[in-house]
C-alpha cells in the first residue's frame, strides 16, 4: 500500500512538473493565455516593489507595508476590474481600520477590541458593495490590533498607504501592457465550429453503418452537451473581452499587439442556433434508439444518404472555423457547394414520402432529422458563401 501511495505521489508530482513545463514553452513560444498570465504576475510584483518604494524610500511612512501589499493584490485581469476593486478594496481596509481603532478605544483591551469588531466586520465583508474584498475589512482589523497602532496617525498612515497602494496597482494595469481579453474570444468561437463539425461528422460515421444503439446516441449526446459547455465558454470569454476593453485607450491597446478585429457577438449568436439543432438531431436520434418508443428510425439507405448531408455540413462548419481564426484564403477549407447538399435534399424529400405510405412511425423520426438539417444548412451556407466571396 505504502509503495503504490508513493507511485501515485511521483506520478502526480511528474504530471504536474510537465504541466509547468509545457506552459513555459506557451510563454516562450508565442502570445498566448501562458504568456499573458506571465505578464500579468511580473506586473504585479512591479507594482508591490514601486509602492514600496514611494511608500518606505521616499515618503519614509512607518506604516509602508500597506501599498505594496494593496498594489500587489489590484493588478487585476482587466483595467475596470483593478478600478472597481480598488475602490472596494480600500472602502473595506477604510471600515476594519476605523472600527478596529474604535473597537480599542473602547475596551483597551486587543483581545476584547478583536471579539468587539471581528463579528460586525465579518458581517459587513458580506455586503455586495463589497464584492469579493469585503474580508479585508476583518483582516485589516487584525492587523491593526496586532500591531498595536491604533492611534489617529496611525491610522491615517494606515489608510493613506492603502490609498497609494491602489493608485499605483491600478496604474500599472492601465499604463503597463493593459490586459486585452480579445483572443479567448476567437479561440472559443473557432473551438465551437470545429467542435461541431466532429460532432456532425461523429453522427455521419455511425448513421453510415446502418446501425446504432443507446449507447451510441448517448455518446452523440455528450458530444452536444460538450458543444453547450463550449458556448458557455465563448459567453464568458465576450465578457471578459467587453470589459477588458473599458476605460482602456487606443494607443495602450496597441502596445499589446492584439487584433481587435474579433467576430463580432451576431456570431455567437448564429453558433448558439447551430449547436441548438444539433442537440435537437441528437435527442431524436436517442428517441429512435429507444426500443421502448413508438418512432422508428429510417431505412439504410435513407440514413446514409443523411450521413452524407450531415458529413458535408460538418466540412462547412471546419471551413468556418478556418475563415473565424483568419486563415488565409488559399489555406483554408472551402466552404461546401450547395448543388451536392439540394440533391441530397431531393433525394431525402423522396425517402420521406416513401416512408410516409409506410406510417407515422417510420415518417416522424427522418422527418424531424431532415428539419434539423435544413435548419442547419439555412445557419451555415449563406454565411460561408458570403464569407468566401469576400469584398470585391
Amino acid at each position: 500500500m505504502r509503495f503504490r501511495d508513493g507511485t501515485r505521489v511521483t506520478e502526480a508530482v511528474r504530471r504536474e512538473a510537465g504541466a509547468v513545463a509545457r506552459a513555459a514553452r506557451a510563454a516562450g513560444a508565442g502570445p498566448g493565455r501562458e504568456r499573458d498570465l506571465v505578464v500579468q504576475s511580473l506586473k504585479a510584483a512591479g507594482a508591490a516593489l514601486l509602492a514600496w518604494l514611494v511608500a518606505d524610500r521616499w515618503l519614509g511612512d512607518p506604516m509602508a507595508l500597506m501599498a505594496p501589499w494593496v498594489a500587489l493584490v489590484l493588478v487585476q485581469a482587466t483595467v475596470y476590474g483593478s478600478l472597481r476593486q480598488a475602490a472596494q478594496q480600500w472602502s473595506a481596509i477604510c471600515a476594519g481600520t476605523l472600527l478596529a481603532s474604535g473597537a480599542q478605544a473602547v475596551t483597551g483591551d486587543t483581545l476584547g477590541a478583536l471579539a468587539l469588531s471581528l463579528p460586525a466586520l465579518m458581517l459587513l465583508a458580506n455586503w455586495p458593495r463589497f464584492g469579493d474584498q469585503g474580508v479585508y475589512a476583518a483582516t485589516t482589523a487584525v492587523f491593526t490590533l496586532a500591531s498595536g497602532a491604533v492611534s489617529a496617525s496611525a491610522v491615517g498612515h494606515r489608510v493613506g498607504q492603502a490609498a497609494l497602494g491602489a493608485v499605483i496597482g491600478v496604474a500599472v494595469n492601465a499604463l503597463v501592457l493593459p490586459p486585452v481579453h480579445l483572443r479567448d474570444v476567437r479561440e472559443n468561437l473557432v473551438a465551437l465550429a470545429r467542435e461541431t463539425g466532429e460532432a456532425l461528422d461523429a453522427v455521419a460515421g455511425g448513421l453510415r453503418e446502418g446501425e446504432w444503439d443507446a449507447a451510441t446516441a448517448a455518446r452523440w449526446s455528450q458530444a452536444s452537451a460538450r458543444l453547450e459547455r463550449r458556448r458557455e465558454g465563448l459567453r464568458s470569454a465576450r465578457g471578459w473581452s467587453r470589459e477588458s476593453l473599458r476605460l482602456t485607450s487606443g494607443p495602450l491597446r496597441a502596445l499589446h499587439r492584439i487584433p481587435l478585429d474579433v467576430p463580432p457577438e451576431s456570431e455567437d449568436g448564429r453558433w448558439g442556433r447551430i449547436t441548438g439543432h444539433v442537440a435537437a438531431l441528437t435527442r431524436t436520434l436517442a428517441v429512435a434508439a429507444d426500443g421502448d418508443r413508438t418512432p422508428a428510425p429510417p431505412e439504410a439507405a435513407a440514413l446514409r444518404t443523411y450521413a452524407r448531408l450531415l458529413e458535408l455540413l460538418g466540412h462547412t462548419c471546419r471551413a468556418e472555423a478556418e475563415r473565424l481564426r483568419g486563415a488565409a484564403t488559399d489555406r483554408r477549407e472551402k466552404p461546401t457547394e450547395p448543388t451536392e447538399l439540394e440533391e441530397l435534399r431531393h433525394h431525402l424529400h423522396d425517402s420521406l414520402r416513401d416512408h410516409a405510405a409506410r406510417g407515422a412511425a417510420h415518417t416522424a423520426v427522418l422527418g424531424t432529422l431532415l428539419l434539423q438539417a435544413e435548419n442547419l444548412w439555412a445557419e451555415l451556407l449563406p454565411a460561408a458563401r458570403e464569407a468566401d466571396r469576400g469584398p470585391r
